[in-house]
């Protein structure tokens, strides 16, 4: 925090931030599907103009405001070099720009009808959060495991304390009477090939990670994986774990589209986000992240991203909203899952240690990561129905539930071609879905968001 900072200081204009968590359930409660765009700029008017722009869409939305790889590694002297140069980062330097600029980026745009969330990256986030607290930003997202093990070579043990002490002084919000909010990143280990069990364990496992040091309004992830049925159940176990285990009734499901290879064609983009929308509706998740056109070909446009926001309103309007989950039968996935929690809380009450030896003995362990704190035993594969099983499951926990008869080898011409079935899939389908083309409104015009 930088010297004479008040951490709990108003925002600009006086104005206090909502619960992020309350206002997304309030406007589920309301028949809405908030929807969010991944975004982020490092030139702070294009910051705000994303922001007012994401706000103007007609959709429900929130805001986002991405933070600069520099900034999630805290390699700050490269972000401030890139500054001078006048060159651009892929997201928003929030901890090197001064308070008061991101200040102004929010003046007159957060506000009780659209609150504004950080998204970051980062197993060292000591400055971040020290930089939304200056702010009086309070909602964010992450996790002492899924922002560690796919991203680099911070040991979990390192990255278990630095999120420990970062929650627990996020939570000091509260004292402001501001309440802040976490979201879970684990839903979406690796973005794919991770089986839906392992992606509603980790979530549920970091939501309990937070509520342990101090916060009561989360969110847990999912990421949108290859077989829409899968997803179904995978979601209705996680919405069951939660209702059943966390210690909080403020708590919501928040869906990403598929985070792996994207569709080349904008036909192909569109389809595979109203699949995704189609989860979040029939499966009571109240929040979606949407995709672009852009995704696989470069950063996205402010418009890009509006085109893709309300395109997905636009579908959750004619989906049918599911009932809650049935308890009545346990799922193959609520059974995994399940059983990597218990798995996992039974060597230590302490959640974060629990993670550590979690990974040291196996119990935890996400196939095809490479950091050196992931045994890299387990495997996962795409059957012949798009359906994404175990190949084999190390140490997990998880026998009697998974049996050698579902173990096979995995080949690296059958990884390659796993990690771009639903690209090759949903590409194909577009050929095959005229009409697609041009509903996203990607010329929209933007609303003036000039600095005041």
């Amino acid at each position: 925090m930088r010297p004479g900072a008040h951490p709990l200081r108003r925002t600009a204009g006086g104005a206090r931030p909502v619960d992020f968590g309350a206002f997304v359930r309030a406007r589920s409660r309301t028949g809405d599907l908030v929807v969010q765009p991944r975004m982020g700029f490092s030139d702070p008017v294009t910051m705000r103009a994303g922001l007012a722009a994401t706000r103007a869409a007609d959709a429900a939305t929130v805001g986002t405001i991405t933070l600069d790889s520099y900034t999630r590694v805290g390699e700050l002297a490269s972000v401030e070099n890139a500054l001078r140069a006048g060159a651009g980062l892929n997201g928003y330097p929030i901890v090197t720009h001064d308070r008061s600029v991101t200040e102004q980026v929010l003046a007159g745009i957060r506000d009780e009808t659209f609150p504004v969330q950080v998204r970051h990256g980062s197993a060292v986030p000591g400055d971040i959060f020290a930089a939304l607290r200056t702010t009086l930003i309070n909602a964010t997202e992450g996790g002492p495991v899924s922002y560690c093990l796919p991203y680099g070579r911070t040991p979990l043990d390192e990255s278990v304390r630095n999120w420990v002490r970062c929650t627990e002084d996020f939570a000091q919000l509260r004292e402001s009477g501001v309440e802040p909010h976490l979201e879970t990143f684990g839903g979406c280990m690796l973005g794919q090939l991770c089986p839906p069990s392992q992606l509603v364990a980790m979530s549920v496992l970091e939501a309990l990670f937070f509520c342990q040091h101090g916060i009561r309004s989360v969110s847990l992830s999912y990421a949108q994986q290859t077989h829409p049925g899968q997803d179904r159940e995978a979601v209705a176990a996680l919405r069951r774990l939660c209702g059943e285990l966390l210690p909080t009734t403020n708590w919501h499901v928040v869906i990403y589209a598929y985070m792996g290879v994207y569709p080349t064609t904008d036909e192909g983009a569109y389809l595979l986000l109203d699949e995704a929308t189609r989860l979040a509706v029939a499966s009571g998740s109240e929040r979606l992240i949407v995709k672009t056109v852009a995704e696989s070909r470069r950063i996205p446009t402010v418009a890009e991203n509006v085109a893709a926001l309300e395109a997905a309103a636009r579908t959750a309007r004619t989906t049918a909203p599911g009932g809650p989950p049935s308890t009545e039968s346990d799922s193959q996935t609520y059974l995994e899952a399940r059983a990597l929690i218990e798995g996992v809380l039974e060597l230590s009450q302490d959640v974060g240690h629990a993670f550590e030896l979690a990974f040291r003995q196996g119990a935890l362990d996400i196939p095809y990561c490479l950091h050196p704190d992931n045994h890299g035993r387990a495997r996962s594969y795409i059957d012949g129905d798009g359906r994404l099983r175990w190949a084999g499951i190390g140490r997990l926990p998880l026998a009697g539930l998974v049996g050698p008869a579902r173990s096979r080898d995995v080949t690296s011409s059958g990884l390659i071609a796993d990690l771009s079935y639903v690209q090759r899939a949903f590409d194909r389908r577009a050929v095959e879905s005229p009409g697609i083309r041009g509903r996203g409104r990607a010329d929209v015009a933007l609303p003036d968001s000039s600095f005041s």
